[in-house]
C-alpha cells in the first residue's frame, strides 16, 4: 500500500509529519510512504529510520496557505504539496493522502484533480466528534454551505459506510440536525430530508439537536455545513470556555489544589476524551481515493493515527461501498 504525506501546512512543522510518517511504518510493515516536502530536511528527519527502504520523497517547499482562495490555488500553484499529492494520487500507483494543510485546499484540489464518485454530487467534509462510549461522525463539517434533502442522503449514505467499515459500528444510527426532536420540526430542507431519509434502506432514528451531538445517541450526524460547522465551532468554544473555568477553579486555593490532585485520573480521561490526536484525521467522503484531513495542530500521534484510519480505509475499500450502496 502506498501513501502520500503532505509534510506542508502543519502548525508545528515538518518534522511532526515526517516523524508521526515513521511510527507509522513502524507499526504497519505492508506500507509505503512517500512524503512530499523540503528534501533536505525530510533525509535527516528519516537518516536513522530502519525502513528507508520503504520511503520515496517528492521535494516542493510551496504550500497553499489558508488565506488563499483554494481552487485558485490548485490551479496556479502547481508545485504546491497539496497540488503534487493529489495529481500522484490519481495518475500514478498511490492509495491514499493525508495532509495538514488547507481544508479548503485539499477539498477544492480533490474534486478538481481526483474527481467525485459516479452519483455523487458533492463531496462531504467528515468531522469525529467524541461521543459518550464510541465516535459520532458529522457530516458536513463546513465543505457545503448549501444543500438539498437529495445531497443530504448521499451524506447518510457514505457516514453510513464509513462508520460501519471503518469505526466498526455494526448497524449506525443515522439522526438528521435539527432545532427539534419531532419529525415536523426545522426548516424546509430539514423537513423534506427527514421525510427522504425515513423511507430509505438506512438506520436512520429521526432528528437530533445539537445538545445531543455529544450524547452517543447517534453514529452518524447529517447535516448542511453551515449548521454542521456552527455546531464544531460552539463544542469547540464551549470546552475552552470549561476548561478556563476549571482551570480558574483549580487554582483559587490550597483545598482546590489538593482535590484536583486526587481527581487527576478523571481529569486525565476528560481531557483525553477530546484530544483530537487520538483520532488522528478524517476522509473528505465522495471523491474516488482516499482523502484525509488532519488537525492543523496535530502532533506525532495524531499523524500515526490518522494513517491507521487511512490504511482501515483502503483496506475496507470504502470508497467501492460507498459506489455500491449509492446504487441500492
Amino acid at each position: 500500500m502506498k501513501i502520500l504525506l503532505d509534510t506542508l501546512g502543519a502548525d508545528k512543522g515538518c518534522e511532526v509529519v515526517v516523524k508521526g510518517g515513521l511510527r507509522a511504518l513502524d507499526n504497519h510493515q505492508e506500507i509505503e510512504i512517500t512524503f512530499i516536502g523540503p528534501e533536505k530536511e525530510i533525509i535527516e528527519l528519516i537518516k536513522d529510520s530502519k525502513n528507508k527502504n520503504r520511503i520515496e520523497i517528492i521535494d516542493t517547499n510551496e504550500f497553499i496557505s489558508n488565506e488563499e482562495e483554494p481552487a485558485l490555488a490548485i490551479r496556479r500553484k502547481k508545485n504546491s504539496s497539496i497540488t503534487l499529492g493529489l495529481k500522484k494520487l490519481k495518475e500514478e500507483n498511490y492509495d491514499g493522502i493525508l495532509s495538514c494543510g488547507s481544508t479548503g485546499a485539499l477539498l477544492a484540489g480533490a474534486t478538481l484533480i481526483v474527481k467525485r464518485i459516479d452519483n455523487i454530487s458533492r463531496g462531504a467534509l467528515t468531522v469525529v466528534l467524541p461521543a459518550k462510549d464510541n465516535y459520532t461522525l458529522l457530516l458536513d463539517g463546513g465543505a457545503n454551505m448549501d444543500c438539498t434533502p437529495e445531497l443530504l442522503y448521499q451524506f447518510a449514505v457514505m457516514g453510513n459506510v464509513y462508520s460501519r467499515e471503518v469505526l466498526n459500528v455494526a448497524k449506525p444510527r443515522i439522526g438528521l440536525l435539527s432545532v427539534g426532536t419531532e419529525e415536523n420540526k426545522g426548516d424546509s430542507l430539514r423537513k423534506e430530508t427527514y421525510e427522504h431519509l425515513k423511507n430509505m434502506n438506512l438506520n436512520f432514528v429521526g432528528n437530533i439537536e445539537a445538545r445531543d451531538a455529544l450524547s452517543g445517541n447517534v453514529d452518524v450526524i447529517v447535516t448542511d455545513g453551515f449548521s454542521g460547522n456552527v455546531l464544531l465551532k460552539s463544542i469547540e468554544g464551549t470546552a475552552i470556555r470549561l476548561t478556563e473555568i476549571l482551570k480558574e477553579g483549580i487554582m483559587s486555593s490550597f483545598r482546590t489544589k489538593i482535590g484536583a490532585a486526587l481527581m487527576k485520573p478523571a481529569l486525565y480521561k476528560l481531557k483525553s476524551s477530546f484530544d483530537y490526536n487520538e483520532v488522528g484525521a478524517a476522509p473528505l467522503l465522495g471523491v474516488k481515493k482516499a482523502v484525509f484531513k488532519a488537525h492543523g495542530s496535530s502532533n506525532e500521534r495524531a499523524i500515526e493515527t490518522g494513517i491507521d484510519k487511512l490504511i482501515q480505509f483502503v483496506k475496507k475499500d470504502v470508497v467501492r461501498k460507498i459506489e455500491e450502496n449509492l446504487e441500492v
